[in-house]
């Protein structure tokens, strides 16, 4: 006797599919989107990603593009923490709008002790990913002397 299984049951597919595979995420971690094409830095401020706890702690990293991938390696900003995804989150910048946004990460991202997918950044917002605490500054830039 054949024993049918339930439609509502888990199914395992072997191999993964595409979409399913973990390379997937640093892959969407990197493509140029409509929506990452309208990013760009607000004229007269400084911002930077200052870290306060971890390995890196003190590392100040100025963030001189619009999207910068916070990762193990192979990132914009590399952080050696062992629980911290190659390609981990990403912040985004869109004039005075900054966006924390996890990759699909393994251990998540935390804000406002909150595992987040997206979440609104503003001046000394801190988050944390694997056992690294991170904090946002944005300042006015001094003027250019030419």
């Amino acid at each position: 006797m054949e024993v049918g299984q339930r439609p509502d049951a888990t199914r395992v597919i072997s191999p993964l599919p595409e979409f399913a595979r973990s390379a997937g995420a640093p892959r969407l971690a990197r493509t140029g989107s409509d929506e990452e094409s309208s990013l760009r830095l607000p004229e007269g401020k400084a911002i930077a990603l200052s870290v306060l706890a971890g390995p890196a702690r003190g590392t100040i990293f100025p963030v001189l593009k619009p999207r910068i991938v916070l990762g193990r390696s192979g990132a914009d900003m590399a952080i050696n923490d062992s629980e911290i995804s190659r390609w981990h989150c990403a912040i985004e910048v869109k004039d005075d709008v900054v966006r924390l946004r996890d990759l699909e990460s393994t251990n998540g991202t935390f804000f406002a002790d909150e595992r987040v997918r997206v979440a609104e950044l503003k001046h000394l917002s801190e988050f944390r990913i694997g056992t690294t605490v991170i904090m946002l500054s944005i300042t006015s830039k001094p003027p250019s002397t030419n």
